[in-house]
């Protein structure tokens, strides 16, 4: 039985996928290998390989038998096949099938049918349901029938080629960046203004007032003498 990892699964899948839909554009280039495993479209979850990790996949690929190099003197890069249907002894249907599934996870029977249209044309359901059958039914079995979940109107197939993991290859999801926000100052309150005052007439001690009462009564004496 082959074990792939999440990204042998990407590379061979990716592989697969460009021999049937572009054998004008196949073997790949390692270029071309890269921007086929990170695709936007026709793929989840939707990844961002290394180089790097391309390599490591491939060598490990070649390892099992399930991928190749292609050398030529006339090309200026090495490029890359695989041999999927070699190692698995599959038909172009069941290849295509399995090709969906390594590339965009769980499917319904009636997904696989039209994402596999470009590569092997089904001719109807039932066909589509018989080669599914064929791959179950190997020993090992090559997909399986999960249990329908909730919320799901049909079960879904899934491949049985290792672990659909990709979490340490998923492209981060976009986002807005964050607006920087600067904290509006709180204006300080201008105080209302006050009313003019008119000055007061300072308080008389209380010693003032004792010699204006002297001066008085001083005063008052005086005309009393004087008969007035």
């Amino acid at each position: 039985m082959i074990e792939l990892s999440p990204a042998q699964q990407r590379v061979v899948g990716a592989l697969a996928e460009k021999e049937l839909t572009t054998p004008d554009n196949y073997p790949l280039s390692m270029n071309a290998l890269v921007a086929a495993c990170n695709q936007t479209t026709n793929r989840d979850p939707v990844v961002t390989f290394t180089q790097e990790t391309i390599e490591n996949a491939l060598a490990n690929l070649k390892s099992n038998g399930v991928a190749r190099v292609v050398y030529s003197k006339g090309m200026r890069v090495d490029k890359y096949r695989h041999v999927l249907h070699d190692a698995l002894s599959l038909e172009e249907g069941e290849l295509a099938l399995l090709t969906v599934l390594l590339l965009r996870g769980p499917q319904t029977g009636a997904e696989l049918r039209a994402r596999t249209e470009r590569m092997h044309p089904f001719t109807d359901q039932e066909a589509v349901d018989a080669a599914l059958a064929r791959l179950a039914g190997r020993d090992p079995a090559l997909v399986a029938l999960l249990a329908r979940q909730p919320g799901q109107k049909e079960p879904r197939w899934v491949h049985r080629l290792g672990p659909a993991s990709y979490r340490d290859f998923a492209a981060p999801a976009a986002s807005a960046p964050a607006m920087a926000q600067t904290p509006t100052p709180t204006p300080t309150p201008t105080p209302a203004p006050t009313e003019p005052t008119e000055p007061t007439e300072p308080m008389a001690s209380p010693d003032r007032v004792s010699a204006l009462e002297a001066r008085i009564a001083a005063l008052e004496e005086r005309l009393d003498i004087a008969g007035l």
